[in-house]
């Protein structure tokens, strides 16, 4: 529950300083990450999930599937401030990134936590039902 209320405070956090701190906005944002020739999808998925880590992940609403879907996101920052700073938070790299795609990484692996509101499917269950399935068929 700890990992999962940190990671929502920090989407809600980011999403703040998009809306608010950074000049221009949302739509500032936005033109930059197209400017930098990234196609548009880029940014409506980064938003999406943005705000499904900051809506879901606190109260715990399919908390490993929400961490799962934010992963690529961090990898892709990763790989834009590495490209651009380097590894080092100091310099604005990669390093943060990497350790948020890392928390997200043990939230997916830690599951929804106590207290959640709405639990994730276990996915060993969807798995030995796709087997199951697979061996009927056959």
């Amino acid at each position: 529950m700890l990992v999962r209320v940190l990671l929502g405070s920090l989407f809600i956090a980011h999403l703040y300083w998009k809306v608010v701190i950074f000049p221009g906005g949302v739509e500032a944002w936005w033109g930059n990450l197209l400017r930098a020739g990234y196609p548009a999808f880029v940014p409506a998925y980064v938003l999406s999930a943005e705000l499904a880590g900051a809506l879901l992940l606190i109260p715990g609403v399919l908390t490993r599937y929400v961490a799962l879907y934010a992963m690529p996101m961090m990898l892709g920052a990763a790989h834009f401030w590495m490209a651009r700073k380097g590894f080092f938070f100091t310099k604005a790299g990669a390093e943060l990134p990497l350790v948020w795609l890392a928390l997200l990484g043990v939230q997916v692996v830690a599951g929804d936590g106590p207290l959640a509101a709405v639990r994730s499917p276990d996915p060993r269950r969807a798995l030995a039902l796709l087997r199951r399935r697979g061996e009927s068929a056959a």
